[in-house]
C-alpha cells in the first residue's frame, strides 16, 4: 500500500510539471475568468484592443493586441481577435495568418476555422487540394482534436497507470492479480506510447511551423532561387504555402495541389 500511495503522489507531480510546462498561455480576458493573476498593463491593453474593436477603431485595435504579443504573450484567442480586426480592415492575408496561428495552438476553435474560411474564399488563388491518404487524414484530425497540452499530460497519466500495473504485477499475491497487472501494464505502455507521439507531432507542429501566408498582393514563383530563374506560377496575397527549404533569403514552397518553387521570403511570413 506505501508503494502505491508513493506512486500516485510522484503521478500528481509529474501532472503538475506538465501542466507547468506545456500549458499554453490564454488570453488575458480568459485568464481573469480563471482567477489567473496577470499584470495590468497587459490586462489594460486586452481591454482597450477589445473596445477599440467594438468602437470600429480596428487599427488601434490591432496595434493594442500587437503590444500584447510584443511582450511575449500568446493565445487561440489573442490570434482569434487579431485575424477579426485585420480582416475588418481588408487585409486579407494578415487575417487568414492569425486565424492559423489560433488554429496552431487552438485546432478545436470553430470560430477561427469558421472565419478562416470566409477569409480564404477572397483570396485569388484557388488550388485544387490534393487528395490525402485516408489515414494520414484520420491521425491528423485526431492530432488536432485536442491541445498539445492535453496530450502531454495524457501521456503522463498514461505513464502513471503503466507503473501502477507494473506494481500490481510485482506486488501480486494471486495469479490472477499477476496477469491483470502483465496485461493491463502492456495495454497501458501502448497508450502511453501512441498518445506520446501524437503529442511530440502536435509539438513539432507548434515549434517548426512549415506553414506560411503570402503577404505580397501577387508573387512569382520560380523555378530556382535565382531572380532571373524561369517563373512557374504565381502566388496571390493570402494564399497558404509549405515551406520545405530555405538558402539565402530564398524559399521552396509547395502548394496544396503539389506544385513546388521557389519564392523570396520576404513576400511570406510564417504561420
Amino acid at each position: 500500500m506505501r508503494y502505491i500511495l508513493s506512486l500516485l503522489a510522484l503521478l500528481l507531480s509529474f501532472t503538475a510539471v506538465a501542466q507547468e510546462e506545456v500549458q499554453p498561455i490564454e488570453s488575458q480576458k480568459v485568464q481573469q475568468e480563471q482567477g489567473v493573476a496577470v499584470e495590468a498593463d497587459n490586462m489594460t491593453l486586452w481591454e482597450a484592443g477589445n473596445q477599440a474593436y467594438i468602437d470600429g477603431d480596428f487599427e488601434a485595435a490591432v496595434a493594442a493586441y500587437h503590444s500584447i504579443e510584443n511582450r511575449g504573450y500568446s493565445s487561440a484567442r489573442l490570434y482569434y481577435n487579431m485575424g477579426n480586426a485585420y480582416y475588418k480592415q481588408g487585409q486579407i492575408g494578415r487575417a487568414i495568418l492569425y486565424y492559423n496561428r489560433a488554429l496552431v495552438l487552438a485546432p478545436s476553435m470553430d470560430d477561427a476555422q469558421y472565419n478562416l474560411e470566409i477569409a480564404e474564399a477572397q483570396t485569388k488563388d484557388k488550388i485544387a487540394v490534393v487528395p490525402e491518404f485516408f489515414l494520414n487524414r484520420w491521425m491528423r484530425t485526431l492530432r488536432s482534436s485536442i491541445s498539445c497540452s492535453a496530450w502531454s499530460i495524457m501521456s503522463v497519466l498514461f505513464f502513471g497507470v503503466v507503473l501502477l500495473f507494473v506494481l500490481i504485477f510485482l506486488l501480486g499475491s494471486r495469479i490472477r492479480v499477476r496477469k491483470v497487472g502483465f496485461y493491463g501494464a502492456v495495454v497501458a505502455l501502448l497508450l502511453f506510447v501512441v498518445v506520446t507521439l501524437f503529442g511530440i507531432s502536435a509539438r513539432n507542429t507548434i515549434i517548426d511551423r512549415p506553414g506560411a501566408i503570402v503577404m505580397s498582393s501577387a508573387i512569382s514563383v520560380k523555378s530556382s532561387p535565382d531572380r532571373a530563374a524561369t517563373d512557374l506560377f504565381v502566388l496571390h496575397e493570402g494564399t497558404k504555402v509549405e515551406i520545405s527549404s530555405e538558402i539565402d533569403g530564398w524559399c521552396e514552397v509547395t502548394i496544396a495541389d503539389g506544385k513546388k518553387g521557389w519564392t523570396e521570403s520576404g513576400h511570406l511570413e510564417r504561420i
